[in-house]
């Protein structure tokens, strides 16, 4: 009997939304070859990862068997399944496969951070497959909010695996392809061993809506709108785009794509040809010349972000142009959980010059492109796998995705990231796990979560800090006194003195008392410093910073 078994490992994505990585392998135990569907990031913030650029998966336990990946293979273009490519290529230089357009993406990923771009392969959909060591893997078109987005259809030698990636029923999503019930039925035909699938929306109770239906509230809002109309959505959802262009052009405006992402987006489409007809668009700098009541602009920044064009209007000129009071301006997006203050934000700018926010606070400007509950139930019959193994979402998403499954007769299990399914059997077993977490992209560089530089960092922000030198001579005896500068901290305690004085003044009394055995010592004074800091400014601003004390000595 063979002992080879077929492997699904999340490193990322499962228990979270965002930072997708799933590892699939098949072979004798720590000898199995590899392919990882997908490699995402996730977005910092300030208040737990403070100066981060990026949240990247750790995938240590990958490196260290880079040698047994065969292939990456990505299911779409959004960020949290593609963004993390480029800065992990020199640790997996293997083929990436992927659809016209997010080849186009993840090409121009790799080139920016100097990777060769023909790294990433064109792969035609379905029944078109790729062979990558004891795999066949085929692109199995599925809607989604971003264009040419696929389910992965694997077949392994113990049976047929569909990764589902992220999906939604729509039939009509105006841009990319419809969902085939019929296809996913043929595929499905022969049997499935496991459906592992997005969980995102299982809590949601009623049907997803068309992408299709949006148009008409759209365009009557930018008929019946007197000023200049300003839209955000997500730039990768082309479709949105396309209709909120389209609104914009019958209500008579002239169209202006503003921000980098919604324009790369929207060319990449149309050099991929998924996107055609989209309406004539003007530069911004040409807008200037046009009233303001026959424009509309479509940028970025749905998520409130900082840098981006709607918080950039939000504060004032965004190149050349500027809100004022009667214009509108609609988020046709939903607000991930987490970005409310950027947002509120951002629509409290706006509200202070007049403008009137318009948001999907009631359901008519926005449909998400997640599947919910009732369509999550339509493919479990479609495909009628033996397992369902929920991924991509929150682990209260996958518990329930897993309850739901079971209740319908699917073998139905909770994978978090690290844990090891071996999906060999009648019934899917964890086999082991592995340690996972988070790598941050800081600046330039890639540190682990738990190196302490972003603790440290936090920390600094909640406590400020102060640096203490101190110079000694050739006979460990202090010349002249210590002096302190702080940063971040109030420079008048409750004594109403300067809190750099203060602290000061008990340095030096401590070293004019400080035995001689305590001075040779660079730790023990280095400590003692640091609790005579931390001690006087409790007393003096109720605060402890952080201290870093540097000792220097003439030899």
């Amino acid at each position: 009997m063979s002992n080879e078994r077929l492997i699904y490992l999340p490193l990322g994505g499962a228990g979270e939304i965002g930072m997708n990585a799933y590892l699939y392998g098949y072979g004798k135990p720590d000898a199995e070859r590899f392919i990882l569907v997908d490699l995402g990031v996730t977005f910092p913030d300030m208040d737990g990862t403070p100066g981060v650029d990026l949240i990247l998966p750790d995938i240590t336990w990958l490196k260290e068997r880079a040698d047994r990946l065969d292939a990456i293979f990505i299911t779409h273009a959004h960020e949290d399944h593609v963004g993390a490519i480029a800065h992990f290529y020199s640790d997996l230089p293997v083929p990436v496969y992927a659809r016209a357009f997010t080849a186009n993406i993840a090409r121009g990923k790799l080139t920016e951070q100097g990777h060769p771009e023909t790294a990433v392969r064109t792969v035609s959909a379905w029944p078109e497959q790729v062979r990558a060591g004891p795999f066949q893997v085929g692109f199995l078109p599925i809607s989604h909010s971003i264009p040419e987005s696929a389910a992965l259809v694997i077949d392994t030698p113990d049976g047929r695996v569909i990764h589902s990636g992220d999906f939604k029923l729509d039939p009509t999503p105006v841009v990319g392809e419809p969902f085939d019930p019929d296809l996913w039925a043929e595929v499905s035909k022969g049997g499935v061993r496991a459906l592992v699938c997005d969980s995102t929306n299982v809590f949601s109770p009623d049907p997803g809506r068309s992408e299709n239906s949006l148009g008409p509230a759209i365009e009557k809002l930018v008929m019946d709108a007197q000023g200049m109309v300003v839209a955000t959505t997500f730039a990768s959802n082309v479709a949105r785009v396309k209709t909120l262009a389209e609104a914009g052009q019958r209500a008579g405006r002239s169209i202006v794509l503003m921000g980098r992402a919604m324009r790369r987006m929207v060319e990449a489409a149309q050099e991929t040809g998924v996107l055609s007809g989209f309406p004539t668009v003007v530069s911004a700098e040409a807008a200037q010349d046009i009233p303001r009541e026959n424009l509309m602009l479509l940028v970025t920044g749905s998520q409130g972000e900082r840098r981006a064009a709607s918080a950039q209007l939000s504060q004032g000129k965004y190149q050349g142009l500027e809100m004022k009071e009667g214009d509108l301006f609609l988020f046709s997006s939903k607000t991930i959980p987490g970005n409310e203050r950027g947002v509120i934000r951002v629509m409290n700018a706006f509200s202070e010059k007049g403008v009137d926010v318009v948001d999907d606070s009631n359901g008519k400007y926005h449909v998400s492109g997640h599947a919910n509950r009732p369509d999550i139930e339509r493919l479990h019959d479609i495909v009628r796998p033996q397992m369902v193994i929920p991924m991509h979402g929150e682990h209260r998403h996958l518990r329930e995705h897993a309850k739901l499954a079971t209740a319908r007769g699917m073998q139905g299990v909770v994978a978090v990231n690290g844990m090891m399914i071996d999906l060999s059997g009648n019934v899917p077993s964890v086999a082991e796990y592995v340690e996972t977490g988070r790598t941050y992209l800081d600046g330039t560089v890639k540190i682990g979560a738990l190196d302490g530089v972003v603790r440290n960092r936090i920390r600094m922000a909640l406590n400020g800090h102060v640096t203490v030198t101190v110079i000694l001579d050739e006979g460990d005896e202090p010349l002249g006194d210590p002096w302190c500068d702080t940063i971040g901290l109030s420079e008048i305690g409750s004594s109403r003195a300067p809190l750099v004085e203060v602290l000061e003044e008990d340095l030096g009394q401590f070293l004019g008392r400080a035995k001689a055995k305590t001075l040779k010592n660079d730790d023990t004074l280095e400590e003692e410093l640091r609790r005579i800091v931390r001690k006087t400014a409790q007393n003096e601003i109720g605060k402890k910073p952080e201290v870093t004390v540097v000792i220097s000595r003439l030899r």
